[in-house]
């Protein structure tokens, strides 16, 4: 189900990430950030750095018929904890049970090259999100990471109470 990006993917991918995260109308994610943050998620230019800096990384993609449908981060750490983000389903898709399909496949990867864990951080006032995840598995760490106001790479933040709520699962 998954593989790994191709150079080719990942204008594709930036599209979808764009969409599934910061959508508008009719294509909007269930879990789109309207109202939380505005402008792009990510862009070509700011993916193409984080692979750059980030060798040991895996950015895969979930394709159907040649179109990326679903990708997800996975990044080594340490102690065979990895982490999971990027993680974004083509929106007219979700409610398929493809999210929850592709965050399988993935923690399996992890799992097949030696990670134990899996952890996350997610906006705190993303709270369907949050239980979304927690469905699966997922727990709150008691962590919390300051939001990064002097950072615009993901976009405009249009509240001024977010931080980052860290999740985990290990299996």
């Amino acid at each position: 189900m998954l593989e790994p990006a191709r150079e080719a993917d990942l204008p594709a991918i930036v599209d979808l990430v764009n969409l599934a995260y910061r959508g508008q109308g009719e294509a909007a994610s269930w879990n789109v950030e309207v109202g939380v943050m505005e402008g792009a998620r990510t862009t070509l230019a700011f993916l193409a750095e984080d692979l750059a800096a980030k060798p040991h990384a895996h950015l895969m993609v979930h394709r159907e018929a040649d179109a990326v449908l679903g990708c997800v981060w996975l990044e080594p750490l340490a102690d065979g904890e990895w982490y999971l983000s990027l993680f974004a389903i083509q929106p007219a898709l979700q409610g398929g049970q493809l999210g929850r399909r592709v965050l399988a496949e993935a923690e399996t990867f992890v799992a097949q090259h030696g990670g134990g864990r899996v952890r996350m951080s997610v906006m705190n006032v993303r709270t369907a999100l949050i239980a979304w995840y927690e469905r699966r598995g997922y727990v709150r760490t008691g962590e919390t990471i300051p939001f990064p106001y002097h950072e615009t790479r993901f976009g405009r933040p249009m509240r001024d109470d977010l931080a980052f709520v860290v999740l985990a699962k290990a299996f």
